[in-house]
């Protein structure tokens, strides 16, 4: 698809101009949103549904937790419509941010439950099972750690490359920002992460 295209719900692909043209309505539905309309937000249920689902279904990838991602980021945009200034940038960047995030918080949760299980199988096995499962979670703690040393943008490069699997063109796209600025990114926290856990 050529750069600067986006599909819409229905996987068509739409272009700069159409993308300019959806986003003045869609900011003023998040208007009326922001006062209570109901229909004004069927309205915006309507039109951005699939692309959030496409958004979070990059990120979470098991298709149920991303109906129900959805479902919470559609509620957020009912709950928070006005917060959205349009003087900061355009409706489908803000409800896309909206996205994106609760889609890497629910990734994280995840991540953190499964840790959760694996402490408490841990405490059932043998000793030396016990010992390497303890050295893990050191490390992991270890890595957690170095991570808040990132700038955020640094962090959410690294964890969707490393965690996620993502390429630098799906980073770059998943975060709205230049490939370049993406490797940029993730070489300096990826020195700055090695620098941390001390790394040969």
């Amino acid at each position: 698809m050529p750069e600067g295209q986006e599909q819409n719900p229905l996987g068509q692909a739409q272009g700069p101009a159409a993308q300019r043209g959806r986003d003045p309505a869609l900011a003023a539905l998040l208007a009326h949103v922001a006062r209570g309309d109901q229909r004004a937000f069927e309205s915006v249920y309507e039109q951005t549904a699939g692309q959030v689902l496409g958004i979070v279904r990059r990120v979470v990838r098991d298709p149920a937790q991303s109906e129900e991602v959805m479902q919470e980021v559609l509620l957020e945009i009912w709950r928070t419509a006005a917060r959205f200034d349009p003087e900061v940038g355009s409706a489908t960047a803000w409800m896309m941010t909206l996205a994106h995030r609760r889609a890497v918080d629910r990734v994280r949760s995840e991540q953190r439950s499964a840790e959760r299980e694996l402490r408490v199988v841990s405490a059932q096995i043998a000793y030396d099972e016990v010992a390497e499962a303890v050295e893990a979670s050191l490390d992991r703690e270890r890595v957690r750690r170095c991570l808040t040393s990132l700038t955020e943008l640094q962090r959410e490069s690294v964890t969707l490359a490393y965690y996620g699997g993502y390429t630098y063109r799906e980073v770059a796209e998943l975060l709205g920002i230049a490939i370049g600025t993406v490797k940029t990114r993730m070489r300096d926290g990826l020195i700055r992460l090695r620098d941390c856990l001390g790394v040969e």
